[in-house]
């Protein structure tokens, strides 16, 4: 599916990588998507999706955005993104690309990042009462990097009926035995 979202905007790509050759980033290949870096540290990305493309600004939060193009996707607090759903779109924002990537490189050159807040989320009861039974399994879900428990917090807590909460936790015990995060797969 990834593959036909990448074939559907070649052209916009195509362009949008056409734009950042002029800066000094270097061009990397990241999560199978082209990602321009600085020093090793992400910049910018371009990656296809399923009804646009966009360019993703890692630290797009402390750009100014004048001319209100960049969107932030669900709870990332650093990353903003450019949409684009053809190339005469990325074509006339060209000039505004460059901008907002000068802007960009100069935050990366002066190791400015964006300061995010860690949200602690709740453990739910049912999880804590599997944390009590199971020891193991209690250091194997904090043996998990942060984002990795994040998600499964996430996902557990969206459940609205403890018997669901439950169901959850036990479906994803052994992917978090294995180390592995929500939607890895194996």
């Amino acid at each position: 599916m990834e593959m036909a979202y990448r074939e559907r905007w070649r052209a916009e790509i195509a362009l949008l990588q056409s734009i950042l050759s002029g800066f000094d980033l270097r061009e990397e290949r990241k999560w199978g998507k082209p990602c321009y870096t600085m020093d090793g540290k992400n910049v910018v990305i371009i990656q296809g999706f399923k009804e646009y493309c966009a360019l993703g600004f890692f630290q797009g939060a402390l750009l100014k955005d004048p001319k209100k193009l960049l969107v932030q996707l669900g709870q990332v607090q650093a990353g903003r993104v450019m949409k684009f759903t053809s190339v005469e779109e990325v074509a006339a924002n060209a000039a505004t690309i460059r901008a907002y990537v000068r802007e960009a490189v100069a935050a990366a050159k002066a190791g400015i990042k964006v300061t995010t807040k860690s949200r602690e989320l709740p453990v739910p009861a049912e999880l804590k009462e599997k944390f009590r039974n199971d020891p193991q399994f209690k250091r194997a879900f904090e043996a998990l990097t942060p984002g990795r428990k994040r998600g499964y917090l996430f996902h557990f807590a969206a459940a609205k009926r403890s018997q669901t909460r439950t169901t959850r936790i036990e479906k994803a015990m052994p992917a978090i035995i294995e180390g592995r995060g929500l939607l890895e797969r194996r």
